[in-house]
């Protein structure tokens, strides 16, 4: 029997939390203090109008009234580093087809590492795992390590434009490829090495990359992974690699080098440049100076057919943006030590390394947030002295269910704030943190996306934080919940959409030379205006509240994976006919990922077939998309022309009545429709 709460339960619940409770608010010298405020005063100070004694609401009006005002304004107040030109800030009218800065050029990695020659001894990266391997490295010693590895990747034949892909964890060679690679001009992308073969070589086959990055293995909850042949699989399926640079952390690469096809060199990660760079003479970088929309890296989110769509950011949008919300949102400044529990596979590993830009110090982690025990990351925070940790709410809530205690048993003086993204925190999520972790600290739940490799909602100092609640609409984003019929609510739910362009927004998708398919993703229910997936209520007060995705996509622990991915491993499988998988993702939880199948004539779905479906998932998608709970049916829905009902399917298992779920005329197979109703025995 398949048990989903439905909408009216989840409502109860959230009312019997403290839904809306205010569990924190800035006191005068916090006010004070804040970077945003400061950049309020140096605004005044230019003239900028916004009132008599502007506050957060007056400034977020000005900053999506006047874009681009507002975006000029962020380069000139952090002196980026770059060329502005002589032309507008924002060209052209309705999105997609506007541009920013045409007339820019600049280099993220050169922005990055400019506190290289402030102050050269400040700590750029701390790194721990749990083998132990923990270290630190200058800016100076960032910027020589940068130099090196740029140098080694156009030994290899990189030039601008180039594509230089990863297959590593979250470490400090992850940070030094992705700085080598902008400052040549060529283009980063990366992902976890828990990633199955299949998942990476959809990713990155699109791309065509000259030099993949490579680990020999990770280590995960206590457990050894080796990787080395699934490196070598991968090469085997990118006809355009040149050259594979192999990271030693488990200690085999020398040993057991992966096998890799004819013309394909093999090189290890301390040889990487190192003759180049020796015989060059210098330890600083060269910096391609780019145009503002440059591609700056290739990140994927998948919709609910075909590959995952490759998203290309450019180095201006990045720059400014991630300044932006690094600064005026969570209220870092030069010299705090920054941390985002992620993995390269997700959007917030981007996001962390955009620390650089603050001139913070990063800290990574790589292993599980939960080992040796749920603590690990509160143990991580008190020993670094973190000002600033960012997690995904299920950590959160994961914290709360074991009942600790971090305030008690860690010392977290530093901490000033706690950053939470992935899936909406519920209310009890919040009140977890102020009554267990710290009553001084600024809870920070923020949404965004992969799509803008930023949260458009969040927090600011400026707010208070009330639980359950997002604190507000992040500076420069135009978000409004739209009905069915396009028009903005307030106090009711609806679409989660963007009227007004932002510079992180993608410069285009890889492989999409007409546009047609980043339109298609995000323009084609509200034309001129960015319509994202979440459903979103945005409060009187200007308060915020996400209530889960609008689409079929699955979202687990942030890293969003299409269904059609799904598919293609379960349908190999000779004993299903057909299958639809769904993710119940929802306020207050991550949510069940359930997978449908239809047998085929003859089988059934018994515990040797679930294993190995659930081994399959694993090893070719990834530990986090293996379903909760695999249910046999006797069809899956489709529409006449063909396409299965996922988010229909999800609405029943949410509690829509199926009547009112899916019109049964447009169906191909209606009376298989009622097996997915909630209570009905699968």
């Amino acid at each position: 029997m398949l048990r989903i709460m439905t909408d009216d339960e989840a409502s109860g619940a959230l009312a019997g939390q403290g839904y809306g409770a205010t569990l924190w608010e800035p006191d005068a010298k916090t006010v004070k203090n804040a970077r945003v405020s400061r950049y309020l005063r140096w605004l005044a100070d230019r003239g900028a109008d916004l009132g008599g004694t502007p506050g957060y609401q007056d400034l977020w009006e000005w900053s999506v009234g006047h874009p681009g005002e507002f975006w000029a304004s962020v380069w000139d107040y952090f002196d980026v580093l770059g060329d502005r030109g002589d032309g507008p800030a924002l060209a052209g009218e309705t999105m997609p087809g506007v541009h920013w800065f045409p007339a820019a050029t600049l280099s993220y990695a050169r922005n990055a590492l400019r506190t290289a020659w402030t102050d050269p001894e400040r700590s750029a990266i701390i790194f721990d795992s749990e083998r132990n391997r923990a270290g630190s490295l200058s800016y100076a010693e960032l910027a020589a390590e940068v130099a090196r590895a740029a140098t080694g990747l156009r030994a290899l034949g990189v030039r601008k434009g180039d594509r230089v892909v990863a297959l590593l964890p979250n470490v400090p060679e992850a940070v030094i490829g992705l700085l080598a690679a902008a400052s040549i001009g060529a283009i980063w992308s990366s992902c976890s090495p828990d990633f199955g073969t299949r998942s990476v070589v959809d990713r990155f086959a699109q791309i065509e990359p000259t030099v993949l990055l490579a680990v020999d293995g990770y280590t995960y909850n206590g457990r050894d992974y080796p990787r080395t042949g699934v490196v070598a699989e991968i090469a085997a399926q990118l006809p355009t690699l040149k050259a594979v640079v192999m990271v030693d952390l488990l200690g085999t690469a020398q040993a057991s080098p992966p096998a890799l096809p004819a013309g394909v060199r093999l090189l290890h990660w301390p040889d990487l440049g190192t003759t180049e760079a020796a015989d060059a003479g210098g330890s600083n970088p060269e910096f391609e100076e780019v145009p503002f929309e440059h591609p700056l890296w290739v990140v994927y989110s998948s919709g609910t057919t075909g590959l995952p769509k490759p998203i290309v950011h450019g180095h201006g949008g990045i720059v400014l943006e991630h300044l932006k919300a690094l600064a005026f949102h969570l209220d870092l400044r030069p010299g705090d030590r920054f941390t985002w529990y992620t993995t390269t596979g997700w959007m917030m590993w981007n996001f962390q390394v955009g620390g650089l830009l603050a001139g913070t110090t990063i800290v990574l982690y790589d292993g599980s947030a939960t080992f040796p025990d749920t603590g690990r990351l509160w143990q991580l925070a008190a020993g670094e002295q973190v000002n600033y940790l960012g997690v995904g709410a299920p950590y959160l809530m994961a914290c709360q269910k074991a009942g600790l205690q971090p305030g008690e048993a860690y010392d977290l003086e530093s901490l000033r704030g706690v950053g939470s993204t992935g899936s909406p925190l519920p209310p009890e999520g919040f009140t977890w943190v102020y009554r267990a972790v710290k009553q001084d600290v600024q809870l920070g739940s923020m949404s965004g996306g992969t799509d803008v490799c930023t949260g458009f909602v969040g927090h600011c100092p400026l707010l208070p934080v009330r639980s359950g609640v997002i604190s507000g609409r992040s500076l420069g984003a135009e978000v409004e919940a739209f009905d069915s019929r396009g028009d903005p609510v307030t106090g009711e739910v609806g679409e989660l959409v963007i009227t007004v362009p932002m510079p992180s927004m993608p410069v285009m998708f890889w492989n999409d030379p007409d546009g047609k398919r980043y339109a298609d993703s995000y323009f084609a229910e509200f034309p001129g205006v960015w319509r994202h997936g979440d459903w979103i209520e945005i409060l009187p007060d200007g308060g915020c509240v996400i209530y889960g995705r609008s689409d079929a996509t699955l979202n687990r622990g942030g890293v969003r994976m299409g269904t059609s991915e799904f598919y293609r491993v379960v349908d190999a499988f000779p004993e299903i006919a057909d299958s639809l998988v769904v993710d119940t993702g929802r306020l207050g939880a991550e949510g069940r990922l359930v997978l449908f199948v239809q047998l085929a004539p003859g089988r059934e779905l018994d515990d040797d077939l679930v294993q190995r479906l659930r081994a399959a998932l694993r090893q070719q998608l990834s530990p986090r998309h293996v379903p909760d709970q695999i249910v046999a049916v006797p069809g899956v829905p489709r529409t006449l022309s063909g396409k299965k009902l996922e988010v229909p399917v999800r609405k029943i298992l949410l509690g829509t009545p199926v009547a009112e779920a899916a019109d049964p005329s447009a169906l191909a197979n209606p009376e298989v429709l009622e097996s997915f109703a909630p209570g009905s025995r699968l």
